[in-house]
């Protein structure tokens, strides 16, 4: 089969080879892999995260049809469309039995511990894999097990409620426009960071610009600022994403594409009452209910690649005229 893969880190060290098709064991499923998004992670993994085996494919997050299921396989069936929960778990440590599978203490991420799903074809155990629904289309499916579940997980864990304001900073990003969808959904306010007018069409009551973001939030909120605030991009927005924080607020972040190292005055924190909530992708009943309770989302996409062009996929995360999600199509 094809694969886009490298034996040493570097962009430039990408290319698509011939490798031989992944085994079926027992409990797992292989994949005919349909679409891929490209996300900061792979970018990290393949620019230097420590990863195995090597040569490594990269690639977290996954939609495809189901090839072949193993022997003990009841869940799914040769057809079957299916997304793929991009966590190694064990299912028995305090984390996964508390839902916090993305948490396991003697598990990781697919595509950093393992092969990723850049490739024609991928195996990963049937516990999972999710039956993507007749009205979720290829695009949407393939944004579903990392930008939507980040972005879902950290509006729960931030508990967001309807009288709350969040602004949504990397508003029209991979988990951005997710977010914006989302916080929508559970009755806020919503606020995106964004000079995107579509962002309107996603669920935002109010598009500001990076330039003076306090002013323009205090303006909307006559004062109050926000009760939450997302923060997909990193260190280069983090002392806006304090500063529009209201008292007795939440900022929930996740990712660091722009960077990770940022200074903190605890004053700020403390004497507002405010909560600092980092979190990581989500669990996998977070994945059903995006699934089942979520028809009407829908996903922004604004470039689609070939293996072959993994390069430019990957470069293009960093392109300042980005405009929604990047994919790559396999089959």
């Amino acid at each position: 089969m094809k694969a886009l893969l490298f034996e040493k880190n570097g962009i430039e060290n990408l290319k698509v080879a011939e490798v031989q098709r992944p085994e079926v064991g027992a409990h797992d499923v292989r994949i005919k892999v349909k679409m891929a998004g490209v996300n900061p992670i792979d970018y990290f993994v393949v620019t230097g995260l420590p990863v195995k085996p090597m040569p490594h494919i990269p690639g977290a997050e996954v939609y495809g049809e189901v090839e072949a299921v193993g022997d003990h396989v009841k869940s799914v069936k040769v057809g079957d469309r299916v997304v793929v929960y991009n966590r190694i778990f064990d299912g028995s440590c305090d984390m996964c039995l508390s839902s916090m599978e993305m948490l396991c203490r003697n598990g990781g991420i697919m595509s950093v511990i393992t092969n990723g799903g850049f490739a024609e074809y991928f195996t990963a155990p049937d516990k999972n894999l999710f039956k993507v629904p007749d009205y979720i289309g290829d695009e949407l499916a393939a944004s579903i097990p990392v930008s939507a579940l980040t972005a879902y997980h950290a509006l729960k864990a931030a508990e967001v409620k309807a009288t709350d304001t969040v602004v949504v900073f990397g508003a029209s990003g991979n988990t951005g426009q997710f977010a914006v969808q989302f916080a929508k959904r559970m009755g806020a306010t919503v606020i995106a960071v964004s000079r995107k007018g579509w962002l309107k069409d996603f669920g935002a009551d109010y598009t500001v610009g990076y330039e003076k973001v306090k002013d323009k939030v205090a303006e909307i909120t006559g004062g109050r600022m926000a009760d939450v605030v997302v923060n997909s991009v990193g260190s280069s927005v983090w002392d806006s994403s304090l500063q529009t924080l209201g008292l007795n607020g939440r900022l929930v972040f996740f990712g660091g594409i722009t960077g990770s190292g940022v200074t903190l005055e605890l004053s700020r924190i403390y004497g507002a009452h405010a909560r600092i909530i980092g979190t990581t992708g989500g669990n996998r009943k977070e994945i059903t209910e995006i699934m089942q309770g979520r028809k009407d989302c829908k996903v922004k996409v604004w470039k689609t690649y070939s293996l072959e062009q993994g390069q430019e996929a990957l470069k293009a995360l960093f392109d300042p005229s980005r405009d929604g999600r990047i994919l790559i199509k396999i089959s």
